[in-house]
């Protein structure tokens, strides 16, 4: 990785050794600190930080570069800049790791942190390090712990019995958002359902802001996220319909998107799982449905509700009136209701739905179409629009309306009737937040058998985690800090009586809603975090993460932030004023894996081309969003670049802060042209290209140097300069061997963007190009200020375009000057 000079063949451009040199220096300076102190407008980035599973990988060297642009670039704008680091250090691997290695999950923990944060390091990221944090640290969870308890003042924790997605590999619960096709996101083990006592975030009280609030996220975040969270909280407008089932004396309430089919309702389900289901079978009908339910238990969510999948339910031995007709239709339970959606029941109404079909044709109940079905439809359940049918009573007809108008007119008549009501239902399910693990931060709430539930005071935390390793932290389907008695088995703060601690430890999602509230005091140990700086701050101006934190993380913090809002700690209702995903690094077409054994190590290629090489290649790739297949890119050809631009430092003779205005003009207007465009491009996140431009001026300034005005021409050194900063962006220990060899103190991380000269911009030709029929037959240099007559005029005296139409008649003659003309021809 180094160039050999001409002369004496000593190492000139040592990768290494600019590394080692320029790292010492940067730790010395400590350029990227923030300063906090009103000198310049702030701005706060923040990548959405590691967990601390082992060193660096492709896809952090990925995520690191593409935010690193953004950051450099606002420092070269003389912007305030906080760019912090942390670590997401609670969680699962590291619980299973130290179960195997028989030790505390903080020894792993650590050891990746310090691992990684070197790595950083090497990798030249312009992070604050007085910013860092990790969330396995009490002094971090003590202020979690916090968030907890003010939810829960507010309202918005609780606890109460359910049942919930259940891992049987981790041995712990999962919110609805970490089952991904039935399995676990994490491990992926098949998901079972599983009745326990657990805690919640009430997140549907913000259901319509979460939606209301993406409106000033549109153009700021990727449509594909907003559209993700759109559907996950999937609002829904229709009717609230009662309905009377025999013995029991409350109706029961189901919620429909087309109360305009309710004449079609002709029987009644009820999830297998649902407490409806067994308050309200018969006796004769209950050993039946017992079986049935424990077979019901055994089937994954996603085998319940798979397309195709083959009805079952059994009758519960009692009817439903349906409030607009008077029919008695038959209650069963069945496996393709969910328990958790809405009430656990629903009005079936075959016609209209193909689920119901399957149902009803299986066992032989009655199917009455209400919708009329277009004259080319041939299949089962018609979910199309028409006109309705077989929808009267004496009160009310819904027959020939469409389906807007029968909505609106059954809807008025249950209201008139008290049986049912116009809403709106969300897709949307409260965050459950409870984990039966160790390696998280403990619930703070003692359970008291006189006071109940009894919060931890404030000035008791944090609730700091017991001392357990290896075998004892094993999962055995209640938390390891069950078996902790020492620990769980404390006064009750209210009364001082005997009482338990909460056993379960939140949700690690919980630890990273919060902690870009933290980054701007970090090391506060008298709030979570200071509200004036966090006024300072916030929000943030730019995220930077992968989409596949789309619904969970962005949602939670969200979710948090608003409720932040609404108790007065903060002045603003969204976390993340723009968001950028970056794709995904893969290898030969597939991401990588070591079952596929296509991986690539990133200390290797580090090893081998350097980390500037590895950076500028990640951002030439391409578009940021982009997925890039490493087996396509050319670290070693980035190198070659690098080592054409650093060599330019060392031909420039002329003398720092020498005036450019006397140099060659030419190399002046391709400078301050590349300067325009890269500026451009970068606001608009186009990286890439701003790469490219970079490379052609690094080719424009090699030829003034070989071919031109030479070394020493003032113009040559305002290049080399600007060709310095814009690879700080990007290849930041090559741009300071650069800044340093053309005589000038360190960083060029802080050199101040270059500004275009706009009568350099000003072009004295321009190429047009001129086409016969299409087909490019001519090219000519005018004045970018030509007109569309005399370019024409030009055109047809091109000795080229006047042989390529011979004798051909011109029958329209195309002109956009100063760029084109095409003559199309008979």
């Amino acid at each position: 990785m180094s160039e050999q000079h001409p002369e004496g063949g000593r190492p000139a451009y040592d990768v290494e050794a600019i590394q080692t040199k320029w790292q010492q220096v940067w730790a010395d300076l400590d350029p990227f600190k923030a300063k906090d102190d009103d000198s310049a407008e702030r701005r706060y980035l923040v990548d959405m930080f590691p967990y601390p599973s082992g060193d660096l990988h492709m896809g952090n060297a990925e995520a690191w570069a593409l935010a690193d642009v953004i950051a450099r670039y606002w420092f070269q704008l003389g912007y305030d800049v906080l760019h912090p680091i942390g670590w997401d250090s609670f969680g699962l691997p590291a619980e299973n790791a130290a179960i195997k290695r028989n030790e505390h999950p903080a020894t792993w923990t650590e050891v990746n942190i310090e691992t990684q944060a070197d790595s950083f390091r090497r990798y030249a990221i312009s992070f604050d390090w007085s910013t860092r944090l990790q969330t396995s640290d009490p002094s971090y969870y003590r202020w979690t712990q916090w968030l907890f308890l003010k939810l829960y003042e507010h309202g918005l924790a609780y606890r109460k019995g359910s049942p919930v997605n259940w891992c049987p590999n981790d041995q712990t619960v999962l919110a609805n958002e970490q089952v991904v096709g039935g399995k676990c996101e994490r491990c992926g083990a098949e998901v079972t359902k599983r009745s326990l006592t657990q805690w919640y975030f009430r997140t549907t009280a913000f259901n319509q802001r979460l939606l209301d609030d993406m409106a000033a996220l549109e153009g700021h975040w990727p449509d594909r996220v907003l559209t993700m969270q759109r559907n996950w909280i999937g609002r829904s407008e229709g009717a609230h319909v009662d309905f009377v089932i025999e013995g029991r004396d409350q109706p029961v309430t189901v919620f429909t998107t087309r109360p305009d089919t309710l004449f079609g309702a002709t029987f009644f389900v009820i999830a297998a799982d649902a407490p409806l289901a067994d308050e309200v079978v018969t006796r004769a009908r209950r050993e039946a449905f017992t079986a049935y339910r424990e077979q019901v238990g055994r089937a994954t969510e996603i085998e319940r509700l798979s397309e195709g999948r083959d009805k079952t339910g059994v009758f519960l031995g009692v009817h439903a009136t349906n409030p607009v007709n008077g029919e008695h239709i038959p209650v069963y339970a069945a496996d393709y209701v969910l328990a958790d959606y809405g009430t656990g029941a629903i009005m079936a109404v075959p016609g209209q739905d193909q689920r119901d079909w399957d149902f009803a044709t299986k066992f032989g109940l009655p199917i009455v179409r209400t919708v009329q079905p277009s004259d080319d439809f041939d299949g089962e359940a018609y979910t199309g629009d028409g006109p309705a049918i077989n929808s009267s009573n004496d009160e009310v007809s819904l027959d020939g309306l469409d389906v807007d108008e029968a909505k609106a007119r059954i809807t008025d008549y249950l209201e008139s009737k008290g049986t049912g009501r116009g809403t709106v239902n969300y897709r949307l399910r409260d965050w459950l937040i409870s984990r039966q693990r160790y390696w998280g931060p403990p619930i703070p709430v003692i359970h008291c058998p006189s006071c109940g539930e009894v919060p931890v005071p404030v000035d008791r935390l944090p609730v700091v985690l017991p001392e357990l390793k290896g075998a004892e932290m094993q999962p055995r389907g209640v938390s390891p800090l069950a078996a902790a008695s020492e620990w769980a088995e404390v006064p009750c703060p209210r009364c001082g009586g005997p009482a338990k601690r909460d056993t379960d430890t939140m949700d690690t999602f919980v630890d990273s809603s919060w902690y870009y509230l933290r980054y701007p005091t970090p090391h506060d140990d008298t709030q979570p975090f200071d509200v004036e700086a966090v006024k300072r701050w916030g929000p943030v101006d730019q995220y930077v993460g992968g989409v596949e934190h789309a619904i969970l993380h962005l949602l939670y913090a969200r979710f948090v932030t608003k409720a932040l809002h609404d108790m007065g700690y903060l002045d603003f209702v969204e976390p993340f004023t723009a968001l950028m995903n970056q794709g995904e690094v893969i290898n030969q077409g597939k991401g990588m894996s070591k079952s596929l054994g296509n991986g690539v190590d990133l200390g290797e290629q580090i090893a081998k081309y350097g980390v500037d090489a590895v950076r500028l290649t990640i951002v030439f790739a391409g578009p940021p969003e982009d997925d890039m297949d490493w087996a396509d890119l050319s670290p070693g050809g980035s190198l070659r670049f690098l080592q054409r631009a650093w060599r330019l430092a060392g031909d420039v003779t002329s003398e720092p802060g020498v005036d450019p205005t006397g140099g060659d003009e030419g190399l002046r207007k391709v400078t301050h042209r590349v300067i325009h465009d890269a500026t451009q491009l970068l606001e608009g996140q186009r990286f890439n290209v701003m790469v490219a431009r970079a490379m052609e001026l690094v080719n424009a300034t090699r030829k003034g140097v070989d071919s031109g005005p030479g070394g020493a021409d003032p113009a040559v050194r305002e290049a080399v300069e600007t060709v310095a900063v814009l690879l700080s962006l990007v290849a930041p220990y090559t741009a300071e061997e650069m800044w340093s060899r053309l005589g000038h103190r360190p960083t060029v991380a802080k050199a101040g963007w270059p500004v275009a000269e706009e009568a350099l911009l000003v072009e004295d030709s321009v190429t047009c190009v001129v086409q016969v029929q299409g087909k490019v037959r001519g090219r000519l240099e005018v004045s970018p200020d030509i007109s569309d007559a005399d370019l024409e005029a030009l055109a047809r005296a091109d000795e080229a375009v006047v042989r390529a139409m011979g004798e051909a008649t011109v029958r329209k003659v195309i002109v956009r000057a100063p760029k084109l003309v095409n003559f199309v021809v008979s």
